[in-house]
């Protein structure tokens, strides 16, 4: 049987892709490519998917890992994941002008763990070590302030100066099971620890890890599309193979499908990181349609309207504020 007569099911996880928080960063940065002109200087990725950091770049932005690269007659963007108190603070005192990004829901766990702070509890964040939200979280307090957890060990061996003195936040990104079993682990030895007033992991995250956990079981390979160093689209991956797909794998485009990886398969599962553009997933369709028989269908697990207004500054005149 040649490709072009083997059938193949498709199931597309709803909602996938980019999310509030992505696409309010990227207008960000369209914005103020418009109002300022180019170039316009991003301090790290925007967001982590290397297509919207090359569409951004060929639009005038420039991506630079520190802000003494900026020069002082240019504006800078700060990434969607956030950074440490130190970084705006550094702007200021060279007098740049600069635009946060940072996604409003990072920006809650900021002032959550500020607010622990204040409060005399020492702060415990569940988090990926390195992970540039994990970094500008930490850097909202002194040094000291805050211990890192990663995994149900950590939880289990750290020993806080006050047991009774504790609170707990966590990175946005994280898969919604691991976090559930490391926030038991804490509760089980600190009973009074305080807990966000809402779960600091984003809407967007547990739509997209419950929608694929849907589709996995049917599925003998999923593959999502993202960035190997985006945190959420990795634990997508372990979602589906938890969930039940014999296989799953990371892709960061349709170019990266390997020859041989859908010979046995008959129903593939489709998701998409956060901050990877539909285009992508468009992409990948369309290349699956020119080798299979093909039918798809959009398993839709919850519905999205959340909008991130932008920054005042790059608001259009005589606009409501809203993302329109």
């Amino acid at each position: 049987m040649s490709e072009a007569e083997k059938s193949l099911t498709i199931l597309l996880a709803a909602p996938r892709g980019f999310c509030a928080g992505v696409d309010r960063a990227i207008q960000i940065v369209e914005r103020a490519i418009e109002k300022f002109g180019v170039p316009v200087y991003v301090r790290h990725e925007i967001v982590h998917n290397r297509h919207v950091v090359e569409h951004l770049e060929r639009l005038g932005a420039v991506f630079v890992d520190e802000l003494d690269e900026c020069p002082d007659d240019r504006p800078v963007v700060f990434s969607a994941h956030g950074v440490p108190k130190s970084v705006p603070q550094e702007a200021q005192r060279r007098n740049l002008i600069y635009v946060d990004a940072t996604c409003p829901l990072v920006s809650k766990v900021h002032v959550e763990a500020e607010r622990h702070f204040a409060a005399g509890r020492h702060v415990l964040l569940i988090g990926h070590r390195g992970h540039p939200e994990v970094v500008g979280t930490m850097g909202q307090l002194p040094k000291g302030a805050t211990t890192l957890i990663e995994v149900r060990q950590d939880a289990e061996n750290v020993e806080p100066a006050d047991p009774k003195k504790l609170a707990f936040v966590t990175q946005t990104t994280l898969s919604v099971d691991d976090t559930i079993d490391i926030v038991s682990a804490l509760k089980a030895r600190f009973p009074g620890i305080a807990e966000p007033h809402r779960e600091d992991i984003c809407y967007a995250t547990t739509n997209r890890q419950a929608a694929v956990k849907a589709i996995a079981p049917n599925c003998e390979l999923v593959l999502v599309i993202g960035a190997p160093n985006s945190s959420n689209s990795m634990r997508l991956v372990e979602v589906a193979r938890r969930a039940g797909a014999a296989q799953a794998r990371l892709i960061e485009s349709a170019e990266d499908i390997e020859p041989g990886w859908l010979d046995n398969v008959n129903t593939l599962g489709i998701s998409a990181g956060a901050s990877a553009p539909e285009s992508l997933v468009s992409d990948l369709l369309a290349m699956l349609k020119a080798r299979f028989s093909v039918s798809v269908e959009n398993l839709v697990s919850a519905h999205e309207d959340v909008v991130f207004k932008l920054p005042l500054m790059l608001r259009s005149p005589g606009s409501s504020g809203d993302n329109a």
